[in-house]
């Protein structure tokens, strides 16, 4: 295509989009307040999945060892889970760091409650933190950790307990996974609705032309001739509908962050990154609003180009 007629095809697009006022007013209003619901919805999906995914990372496996074990089987016990595939990280917690941290736990009322439990007479255990690659294999790593007492040719076996939450862990998976599903569903369903309702509102647009599109055939002019300024103007209609809700959702959801930051940390809720979330919800606006406008053009001309 030479750059003359293509140059023709912008300039009749955005001719179209000022003559037709009325019909592109409610074509961009549509795009508008649809695009405005799936984008909420998106940011709500985004922050609920993100929020799952802190929970899951949080996962992490306890290991108590037996208080009668010695310091180098422990060690030994370290050196062999830190081996494992699945583990990331495993971090040594001493009986006595282990008190430290009850102390700090019971606050005020640790003197009184711990009192004679230093030293010789500390009733903990040792034990290590460990931190899994992926927050699913937690059952399977703790069966693996397990199993180091039947390998282990000491009596009694090192590991006095394995703990990571069972069946409180597993219910936790079952939940954040329908909070997924649950959000994929409403998303789709309302990127279907959205798509049907701004597709039908440009088909509108063209449908009150069709005289036009008819007189342009009879004297000649090729499908592709035609076409173009109407993509062209879905295209711009699809911009122009998605850019402010884009800009609307990205200029709110920065000023909720930064208005609700102390709030949602004294309750110890992250939200994602504003800067994260106004770059992704902006392109894929724009990019919905262009296709839709483009994919509404192309599906409502159809029928004419058979005149």
């Amino acid at each position: 295509m030479k750059i003359e007629t293509l140059g023709r095809h912008f300039r009749e697009g955005s001719r179209s989009v000022l003559r037709n006022g009325w019909m592109s007013f409610a074509s961009i209003s549509a795009i508008t307040i649809s695009l405005f619901i799936l984008g909420l919805f998106l940011m709500l999906t985004m922050n609920v999945n993100y929020l799952a995914s802190q929970i899951e990372s949080q996962v992490e496996i306890r290991v108590y060892m037996d208080i009668e074990t010695k310091p180098e089987q422990v060690k030994s016990v370290e050196e062999q889970i830190a081996k494992m595939p699945d583990v990331s990280k495993v971090t040594f917690v001493s009986k006595e760091q282990g008190l430290q941290i009850l102390r700090e736990k019971l606050g005020e009322d640790s003197e009184e409650l711990l009192e004679g439990f230093e030293g010789a007479e500390n009733p903990l255990n040792d034990s290590f933190n460990v931190e899994v690659r992926e927050p699913r294999l937690v059952q399977q790593a703790a069966q693996q950790i397990e199993a180091l007492n039947i390998l282990s040719s000491v009596s009694p076996p090192p590991i006095y307990k394995v703990s990571y939450g069972q069946g409180t862990v597993e219910t936790l998976f079952k939940v954040t996974n329908a909070v997924r599903n649950v959000g994929l569903v409403f998303v789709l369903l309302l990127g279907f609705t959205a798509l049907f309702l701004i597709s039908n509102t440009i088909k509108m647009t063209i449908v009150a032309r069709r005289r036009e599109i008819g007189i342009m055939k009879l004297v000649g002019a090729t499908n592709a001739f035609i076409r173009w300024p109407f993509f062209i103007e879905g295209a711009m209609l699809g911009l122009i509908g998605s850019a402010v809700p884009a800009g609307l959702l990205a200029y709110g959801y920065w000023q909720f962050v930064k208005f609700s930051k102390l709030e949602l940390g004294l309750m110890l809720i992250k939200l994602l990154p504003a800067g994260q979330v106004m770059s992704d919800i902006t392109w894929l606006l724009l990019g919905i609003g262009v296709f839709i406008g483009v994919w509404g053009s192309l599906m409502s001309m159809r029928k004419f180009m058979s005149v």
